[in-house]
Order: C-alpha cells, then sequence, then structure tokens
C-alpha cells in the first residue's frame, strides 16, 4: 500500500511540537510492515535541509486568485529516516526559517496544499491513501474531491488526522477565490459559522478521522473550540488512535545524549549518574527529588500556573525539592520562571528555549515530570518518561488520562489530578514527595513503567487496518 503523509512539520526536518514526532515516526513503522510510507512537507529552510542531499522530482505552477506561484518538489536523496521525505518549495512563500507564525500563513498553507494535490495529480498512478493532519492540510479532502482539475483524485481514499482541534486555520470567504476552481454549490463543506474553517472542512471530508488518543476524541464533542457539533454530527466516521514513541530513538540503553546508558538491571544506578550531572550543571542539591517540566510555556500546556505552584511547593515543604523547567513561549511566563532563581537558588532552575540533548538528559535524570495540561490530546512527554523510569504527574486529561494510571490504584503507577490548578499541582507535588521517601515503592514503580510498552507497532496496525477498511468502500 502506497500511503502519503502531508504535514507542516516532520521530525527531524522541522519540528515545533508532537506532531512532528508523530508525522516522523509513524511513517517508518509502516515502511516496516512493508508498506511504502511518503512525507511531504513545506520546504523550511532549516538546519535538516542544509545539511543533506536533496534531488528535484518536480516543477510545476498554480494561480492561487489573482497570484501566479511556480513550485519545485525535492527529495532527500539517502532516505536516511527510512521513508522517503518530500519537501515543497514556493519562492516568497514556503522559503522561511520558521514554521509558523508569519502573517501570511493561510496564504502559505493553501499554496502548499494546492502545489500537493497538483503534483500527486500529475503522476501515472494514484496512491492508496492520502493521510493529512491537522488544519495546515485539511482542504486536502475537499480539493480532491470538489476541484474540477484535480476530478481523477476524487476517489482516493483520505484520513485527517487532529493532533489540536484547537487551532482551525479560519480563513474570510473573500478567501474562497485562493482555491482552485470548485462547485460553489458545495460551499456548505468549506463553512462553519460564516467563515471558511480548513478543520471543519477536513472532518467533512476526510473519509475517515481520527484523533491522537480516544479520550481526546470523546473530549472533542464536549469542547473543540466551536466544533463541538461537528464532531457528534460525524461521530460514525471517528476514531481515537493513540500515538507511540520511537523506541529506538528514545532508549535509555542506547540514548547517546545521555551521561550514562542504564536498563531495568541497573536503572537506580543509571538514573542516580545521570540526575548527578543534571544537578551539577544546574546548581541543584541531587540528594532532593528532581521534578522537571518540558514543553511549550503557554495557557494550554498549564504553564501559567508553574510560577505560583513552583513558589506554593517549595515554601511549604521547606525545599525539600528541586525543579528544572526547560520551554519556550509565552513572554510574562517565561520572566516569571527566570526571576525565580533569585528566590530558589539551590532549588530550582530553568532553561528558556528548546535543546534535544538537554530534554534526553532530563527526563533520564529526573525522578518526577510534571504535566498540567489544560488540553493534551495524546501527549508524548509522559512516555518518554516512562521509558526513562521517570514518574509522571499529569493532569486527567487527554491523552494523560488514557496513558497514566495513579498509583493509588491497582497496577498503578504515576499521580493523576483532576483540575488545572496550582492546588492541584501542589497537592500532587507533596504526593510526589512522600513517594520518592518510600525508596522501596519509588524503585518498583520504576521497574513497571520502564517496561510498559507504548512503541508504535499496535497504534501503527490500527491504521493500517484503518486504510484498507476505507479503500475498500
Amino acid at each position: 500500500m502506497e500511503i502519503i503523509h502531508v504535514s507542516a512539520e516532520c521530525y527531524p526536518y522541522a519540528k515545533v511540537g508532537g506532531l512532528a514526532d508523530v508525522v516522523g515516526t509513524l511513517p517508518k513503522y509502516q515502511q516496516q510492515l512493508g508498506h511504502f510510507a511518503k512525507v511531504v512537507v513545506p520546504m523550511h529552510r532549516t538546519k535538516f535541509l542544509y545539511e543533506n542531499e536533496w534531488t528535484v522530482e518536480h516543477k510545476g505552477s498554480f494561480n492561487m486568485g489573482h497570484m501566479y506561484f511556480e513550485y519545485t518538489i525535492i527529495r532527500e536523496k539517502t532516505t536516511k529516516l527510512d521513508f522517503d521525505l518530500y519537501c515543497v518549495d514556493i519562492y516568497g512563500l514556503l522559503d522561511r526559517e520558521n514554521v509558523y507564525s508569519y502573517d501570511d500563513d493561510t496564504e502559505r498553507f493553501t499554496a502548499f496544499q494546492i502545489a500537493v494535490v497538483d503534483w500527486i495529480n500529475q503522476w501515472e498512478h494514484q496512491p492508496d491513501v492520502i493521510h493529512v493532519h491537522d488544519h495546515h492540510t485539511a482542504l486536502i479532502p475537499f480539493m480532491m474531491q470538489q476541484c474540477h482539475a484535480y476530478s481523477r483524485l476524487s476517489k482516493v481514499p483520505t484520513v485527517l488526522t487532529i493532533h489540536n482541534g484547537q487551532y482551525q486555520g479560519w480563513m474570510s470567504w473573500d478567501k474562497s477565490t485562493y482555491i482552485p476552481a470548485w462547485d460553489t454549490w458545495q460551499w456548505g463543506l468549506l463553512d462553519w459559522s460564516n467563515t471558511i474553517n480548513p478543520l471543519a472542512c477536513g472532518v467533512k471530508c476526510a473519509d475517515r478521522v481520527t484523533t491522537v488518543s480516544p479520550s481526546y476524541m470523546e473530549e472533542l464533542t464536549e469542547s473543540a473550540n466551536g466544533l463541538e457539533q461537528l464532531f457528534r454530527m460525524e461521530r460514525a466516521k471517528c476514531t481515537g488512535i493513540l500515538n507511540g514513541i520511537d523506541t529506538v530513538v528514545w532508549n535509555p540503553e542506547t540514548d547517546t545524549y545521555i551521561l550514562d546508558n542504564y536498563s531495568l538491571k541497573d536503572e537506580e544506578a543509571g538514573k542516580q549518574l545521570n540526575k548527578k550531572k543534571l544537578c551539577k550543571d544546574f546548581k541543584l542539591d541531587v540528594k532532593k527529588p528532581l521534578f522537571i517540566y518540558i514543553g511549550r510555556l503557554v495557557a494550554e500546556k498549564a504553564a501559567d500556573l508553574l510560577p505560583l505552584a513552583i513558589n506554593d511547593s517549595l515554601n511549604q515543604l521547606g525545599n525539600k525539592m528541586n525543579f528544572l523547567i526547560l520551554g519556550s513561549g509565552d513572554a510574562q511566563v517565561e520572566e516569571q520562571l527566570t526571576n525565580l532563581k533569585n528566590s530558589f537558588t539551590g532549588y530550582y532552575n530553568s532553561k528558556i528555549g528548546y535543546n534535544e540533548k538537554l530534554s534526553h538528559q532530563m527526563y533520564a535524570g529526573a525522578d518526577f515530570i510534571l504535566m498540567p495540561s489544560r488540553v493534551e490530546p495524546c501527549g508524548l512527554n509522559q512516555m518518554y518518561a516512562l521509558r526513562y523510569g521517570t514518574i509522571p504527574i499529569v493532569r486527567s486529561i487527554g491523552g494523560l488520562k488514557d496513558t497514566v494510571i495513579d498509583f493509588g490504584e491497582p497496577n498503578g503507577y504515576g499521580i493523576r489530578f483532576n483540575y488545572a490548578s496550582v492546588w492541584d499541582i501542589t497537592y500532587s507535588v507533596h504526593r510526589a514527595v512522600e513517594l520518592y521517601d518510600d525508596k522501596e515503592k519509588l524503585a518498583e514503580i520504576r521497574k513497571q513503567i520502564m517496561q510498559i510498552d507504548n512503541s508504535w507497532e499496535t497504534s501503527c496496525e490500527k491504521y493500517i487496518n484503518l486504510y484498507n477498511a476505507i479503500r475498500q468502500i
């Protein structure tokens, strides 16, 4: 089966969040099952682009409203990611360093989608499935079905995976001319609340819609930034498939980023050595439990609660723990977290920005990871943490709810709380400190979580079954 993934991100080519990790890993596992998986992304000007060799596969052109664009498709020569990676270049639109946050993102991603469909439309054969990811690519099923120039693709099955339903790519109706000529009687497929909503359009037009965890699929019917009714109406074709992780990349036995590799046989000693290195680098007390946070410092992740939660935890328990933060996002939150260093020297530190190597070192050296998210469609950090014997402290929502069982329950191994609040976070930190002091229970849980299988194999099979089902319709 030939599967084409279309996405704004793909690790390690271009990464902003978990979308990149999924698109950079799922195709690899599909290849291992004997399928032909390919990934198409915009040609962001990233380090990966300049460090690798590429070959030109196709050149074409299209009109987008009154604008004319030429595009180029290039392919990474060596297949070093274990699947074919293609990039779409459009001069003046996609030749940017960053993935998002430009004023013309509507034009950039609409043009990207047109170029992808125009290119595939010129193939001598047709792919078996086109799998699009999030709103940046969600107009593709509509274009394949409704744009006159691409009618030969109208029967090719499509899947839309929603990694985050809060972002929907809204476009005003005056930009409807961007989309290649289509039957205007079908305007309702594009519309939601009197605006063009690419994500809503994808939900309506794709043959199947998936989310990245079963619980998040249910949550979208109640909280989806205005699309709740749509998800209830389209429930029959929607399903939640939990993400997996790349167990080759995230493996404490072989991870080249960490100081000391370890396994189940020596996890206590291995984690302690990594913790010593981390605490030395950030001037923290190795004898105390180490809590970490890794990720975007945004309201969605409840990062705005961290400064007060950390302050209260350290004050209430008399500096009985360490905190280390890695991330970037809201400028006010960044400033508050930076200022905490002055109040809790030796017990708190932070690194504003993102560093892949440091993130691995933190998973290996930490005792607990905080994930108090207000929204978490799946979450990968808790799975990475489990792999390294680091106990997750999570809010009971989305994929966090699906992957972490509270240690107070039968066969439990993590810490879960119900509300994104300072009180819930601090109470959970208190519980974690008590658990840390129970060395026998702590060692038991660490060994348990390092054996949990969150690999892609099971999830990959579910996607293949889904593709086969829509190919037979």
